[in-house]
């Protein structure tokens, strides 16, 4: 079995699984991806899952675009392309039978995918269990143990908590205050000041917590509901992060490629 004939589905494609996307890409192994009609990405700019908001993306030289039809799909493979399906059922698993199936969706819990949805079934972060409902869980959790492939053990427990960065954990996120539809004031990559608006719900400001750059927000026009995560800000302040893949992207992106050649380098023995 060749990288090239290796044939890899993930599901979602915010920040985290763009970062598995991209590694495993840039491998050359060939990666189709399914997201929502209405994918709630924060980091917009780095998130392959905007191809279906822009039409495509191109994120640290890797391009992504949306594929209107499974017919479509093998024409952007072709083309050195990763095609972004509007399949919020998985109804590629059953048209493509990838090798690999990877759940990136970040819900914190299964959202439907079996260890026989494919050969082999990786998942990220908690909500999984290897050998129940996976073959291998990549740690998603800041610290010591992020981007580990655990074979015989779940993640760890969702804190609720978002890691530290900057010196600033939970007040970096920014939550919708009500029920509504988002309207951005500041663009990703907009230095801000504590107390500036950032964006509006109906007519209700939303303000940035403390002075840094806007890393992320969610798509213009998207019906939220009160406390769902529609923003980033971040007090390291350096405008390069807001376009580059992070390094907690890459370090799950890495565990993900390590399982995947793990697998079928014991597959060809």
């Amino acid at each position: 079995m060749s990288l090239s004939d290796t044939l890899i589905l993930i599901k979602g494609a915010g920040d985290l699984g763009t970062g598995v996307a991209w590694r495993l890409h840039k491998a050359g192994f060939p990666v189709i991806i399914t997201e929502l009609a209405q994918p709630l990405v924060v980091r917009r700019t780095v998130a392959f899952a905007s191809a279906v908001y822009e039409g495509a993306i191109t994120v640290e030289g890797i391009t992504a675009r949306r594929a209107d039809s499974f017919d479509a799909v093998q024409h952007l493979l072709d083309a050195g392309i990763i095609p972004v399906l509007v399949d919020p059922t998985t109804r590629a698993r059953e048209i493509f039978a990838p090798d690999v199936l990877i759940d990136a969706v970040m819900a914190k819990h299964n959202t439907g995918t079996r260890i026989t949805d494919a050969p082999f079934v990786i998942a990220l972060g908690p909500g999984f269990t290897p050998g129940v409902d996976c073959h291998a869980v990549i740690e998603t959790k800041r610290g010591h143990n992020l981007g580990r492939v655990w074979w015989d053990r779940p993640a760890e427990a969702n804190t609720g908590i978002p890691g530290e960065i900057g010196g600033k954990s939970a007040e970096r996120v920014l939550r919708a205050p009500c029920d509504g539809v988002v309207k951005g004031v500041k663009q990703i990559g907009d230095e801000v000041r504590a107390g500036q608006v950032i964006a509006l719900i109906g007519k209700v400001d939303v303000r940035a917590p403390f002075d840094g750059i806007l890393r992320g927000l969610v798509h213009d026009d998207l019906m939220v509901k009160t406390g769902m995560k529609i923003g980033d800000v971040d007090p390291r302040a350096n405008r390069e992060h807001c376009f580059t893949i992070s390094d907690k992207a890459l370090a799950i992106g890495g565990g993900a490629l390590e399982a995947v050649l793990t697998w079928m380098n014991t597959k060809s023995k």
